[in-house]
């Protein structure tokens, strides 16, 4: 079993789409309800809930490090960041400029 970031293979992805199983089974109307893969498959099932319990995605790991800096930026510029009295706030502090409020 692996543990770590997950590396999609496009390889995996297509032939997993176009198997002769996935063909019959859509075909027909053999499809059972999603959660039920304990009932078709016990090992993989047991098997994707370890993986899916013990690896991140990549994608989660960036949006942690948002939050992390967007939650530092709040305690150093205060917590009325994002109010509208402080109009083109954001715009100032990453591009050092503010807004034209053209009324």
């Amino acid at each position: 079993m692996k543990f770590g970031i997950r590396k999609p293979s496009v390889r995996k992805r297509i032939a997993a789409q176009t198997s002769v199983k996935r063909v019959l089974r859509q075909s027909l109307g053999l499809k059972v309800p999603r959660g039920y893969g304990w009932l078709t498959n016990p090992k993989k099932a047991a098997y994707n809930r370890i993986y899916n319990r013990t690896t991140k995605d990549g994608c989660s790991r960036v949006l942690l490090m948002f939050l992390i800096i967007l939650s530092f930026m709040c305690t150093i510029y205060g917590s009325n960041l994002f109010s509208p009295s402080r109009t083109g706030t954001i715009h100032t502090l990453l591009w050092g400029k503010e807004d034209d409020q053209a009324g």
